[in-house]
């Protein structure tokens, strides 16, 4: 068991998600960044898809009752174990009784905790991930909570030391591809989109990232019917400026969408920081 002490800004728990129900206007949710959580669990030995806790901005603390093993992913919050320093991206052992403390990550937005044997808070249509926009699955974490982990049959077995990963970058390059609704747009659109940069503001969240930039001009006036959304859509509502969709986005909008980022800019995407300058590329 784990018992919440702190929860930093923002607390919850995490899986690869829920796909297959936008049909029913279930939203796909799961880890923002989910090749960092698929590393967490790989460095303590889980199935990439077991739940751990997805941090924003870091400032976590958490009481293990029993010793464990847990490895720290995503954005590199500094990682204190009873006040002991450890690295992230690799596996470190905790004793019973000991305080997992995350600092602030001094790049990036989301750190991952993944704890050998998973997260067992109750599933909701097979995933146990919190869903800010639907409120389905466990709520935010809070003080107090106490957490279930999983069996795991010997925590004697994890033998890696580490998993180089590549830094953040400064200013992320996210990959686009055009449509499906580029033709509600001026031609010039697009070569605006990937010609400036956007500033990512305070009002983004696990829904989408908000940008602030120049503003994409249309031909067409009005709106669309709703229609299906898909993660990583670029949605231009009547301000012009785009809305990223992350994990939680809702599954149907009326706003056309000018691009979508391939799948390999997505964990980009989740680690946007208020603030942060990105750059689109076709």
């Amino acid at each position: 068991m784990i018992e919440v002490v702190r929860t930093g800004p923002l607390a919850t728990v995490q899986d690869l998600g829920r796909p297959g129900h936008a049909h029913l206007g279930v939203p796909r949710s799961g880890a923002a960044d989910g090749e960092a959580l698929r590393l967490a669990n790989r460095l303590v030995a889980n199935p990439e898809g077991a739940a751990g806790v997805e941090f924003t901005l870091g400032g976590g603390v958490l009481r293990f009752c029993a010793r464990a093993w847990v490895a720290v992913t995503g954005a590199p919050a500094p990682l204190h174990i009873d006040g002991r320093a450890f690295g992230t991206n690799a596996p470190c052992h905790v004793p019973a009784g000991a305080v997992v403390e995350l600092g602030t990550p001094p790049v990036g937005l989301r750190s991952y905790l993944a704890i050998r044997g998973g997260l067992m808070v109750e599933e909701v249509l097979g995933s146990r991930s919190s869903d800010l926009l639907s409120g389905l699955g466990p709520p935010p974490l809070s003080p107090g909570d106490q957490l279930p982990i999983g069996a795991a049959e010997n925590l004697d077995d994890i033998t890696v030391d580490i998993a180089p990963a590549p830094a953040l970058p400064d200013t992320p390059i996210l990959r686009i591809l055009p449509g499906p609704r580029d033709d509600w747009f001026r031609p010039e659109a697009l070569t605006m989109l990937t010609s400036n940069p956007y500033t990512v503001t305070q009002d983004s969240n696990r829904v989408g990232v908000r940008l602030d930039g120049p503003p994409l001009p249309r031909t067409r006036e009005g709106e669309l019917s709703s229609e299906g959304m898909v993660i990583g859509s670029l949605q231009v509502p009547p301000s012009g400026l785009p809305i990223i969709f992350l994990p939680d986005h809702p599954t149907t909008g009326g706003y056309p969408v000018i691009a979508v980022l391939v799948s390999a800019s997505l964990s980009d995407a989740a680690q946007l920081r208020p603030g942060q300058e990105i750059r689109f590329r076709l």
